[in-house]
């Protein structure tokens, strides 16, 4: 697997994770979604460096000019609820893209350590020789995003497949790694090196569609 990882370098992300996980500052919901937005976008403009191009012919009102547009047919899949504000932000810059949406969550059985991935709600275009984002703000033990590439197989293989996320935990990354094919591509924008017993990301942020859109009461 391809990972970039943008935690590595200084740039306008470092405030906008700073600011998501900040106590006080999560408290406007707003301001939070807003930034998950904006971390999308900074991550569709990275990850759009790695997709395929051709050139094209532009009639300006002065003349022509020759530039190169992206050439893939994208299809744009996140996990509600979660997801949506990430989903949003890279819509903002792959407006053409087709979209899917997947409900993802888990279950805890007797202990909270234990837990399934329930797939509830899909809704998604046929994905054949098409370019695959799979958006899930955090990338926690990696067992949400597989359950979903394994629910979009029955769609049609896509010819690429970018996974995108905020915040991710070193075991999610090895693991994600370890069960997506060799090419695929990781996009994130940190990396935590923990994860606590109920499977969350330490030091993290706590929920994130908890603090995007109020607090649920299934546990």
């Amino acid at each position: 697997m391809h990972i970039h990882n943008f935690s590595k370098e200084n740039s306008i992300l470092n405030t906008f994770i700073s600011e998501i996980r900040d106590v006080n500052i999560q408290k406007d919901r707003m301001r939070f979604r807003r930034n998950i937005e904006r971390i999308g976008e900074v991550l569709g403009y990275e990850m759009s460096k790695a997709l395929n191009y051709k050139p094209k012919k532009i009639t300006t009102p002065l003349g022509i000019h020759n530039t190169s547009v992206f050439n893939d047919d994208i299809v744009l899949c996140s996990i509600l609820r979660a997801g949506v504000p990430l989903h949003n932000g890279l819509l903002n810059y792959f407006d053409t893209a087709e979209n899917a949406f997947i409900s993802a969550y888990r279950h805890h059985k007797d202990t909270p350590e234990i837990f399934e991935i329930i797939v509830e709600y899909l809704a998604c275009p046929d994905l054949s020789n098409k370019t695959l984002i799979l958006a899930d703000p955090m990338l926690a033990t990696g067992q949400s995003m597989l359950a979903t590439f394994k629910a979009l197989k029955p769609f049609g293989r896509p010819k690429a497949i970018h996974l995108v996320s905020v915040i991710g935990a070193q075991k999610g990354l090895d693991f994600v790694t370890n069960e997506f094919p060799e090419d695929t591509h990781l996009w994130i924008a940190t990396v935590d090196e923990t994860l606590n017993n109920k499977g969350y990301i330490v030091p993290g942020l706590g929920d994130a569609g908890d603090l995007s859109f109020g607090e649920k009461l299934q546990k």
